[in-house]
């Protein structure tokens, strides 16, 4: 019990940090913030901070929220729902949960403007790219192939365009609704693109 009540302690302590600083590089930017300043939004010392991270880098890239959707939305679609498809209803619903409206400006103000981070993204899409390759051959039942690493690259590129500087010029001067609904268009548009057959879905010979 005790051991339990500890890795649950932690386990806050840990998102708390997230949290902060997530929220901290959404209103100033990346670059702008300190790791003093996180360690301080989450009431803990910056020492108990580099116990959890190693670098302001890592809190940066430490939510995986979205690829758990994307891969659970993958994992769990019906039979004949192509990737492509479950993908952008993954991204479209996290639009539409999405209360204030601004996320991609908020993706943007954290994280996109910050030359420091550029090769952290570029890793963050190699990591997504090999984890949906990997859901699209177990549910394959084959080891990955070529078809289906060019089809996580395909799905990958979806939420690339949805973060994407392109995007954000696009959306400049609307509303937050009407950037919303931009957006899940867009999305849905760069899904229709990818056809022919799904390597990973349960469907595929």
């Amino acid at each position: 019990m005790k051991s339990s009540l500890r890795e649950r302690k932690k386990e806050l302590t840990r998102q708390a940090l997230i949290d902060a600083a997530e929220r901290l590089f959404e209103e100033r930017g990346f670059d702008a913030v300190t790791v003093a300043e996180i360690a301080d939004a989450a009431n803990v010392s910056v020492k108990t901070l580099f116990v959890y991270f190693r670098s302001k880098e890592d809190l940066a890239f430490a939510d995986k929220s979205l690829i758990e959707a994307v891969l659970a939305g993958l994992a769990e679609r019906p039979v004949g729902t192509s990737a492509a498809k479950a993908t952008a209803e993954v991204l479209i619903t996290m639009i539409e949960n999405d209360q204030e409206g601004s996320g991609l400006e908020r993706f943007h103000r954290g994280y996109g403007q910050s030359m420091s981070l550029q090769s952290g993204l570029l890793r963050l899409w190699a990591d997504f790219e090999d984890q949906i390759t990997a859901e699209l051959a177990r549910e394959a039942g084959t080891p990955p192939t070529p078809d289906i690493r060019l089809h996580a690259i395909q799905l990958v590129a979806i939420i690339r365009l949805a973060t994407s500087p392109e995007a954000r010029a696009a959306v400049a001067g609307l509303t937050p609704a009407e950037s919303a609904a931009y957006v899940k268009s867009m999305i849905s548009k760069a899904a229709a693109t990818i056809t022919g057959p799904d390597p990973g879905s349960p469907a595929h010979p």
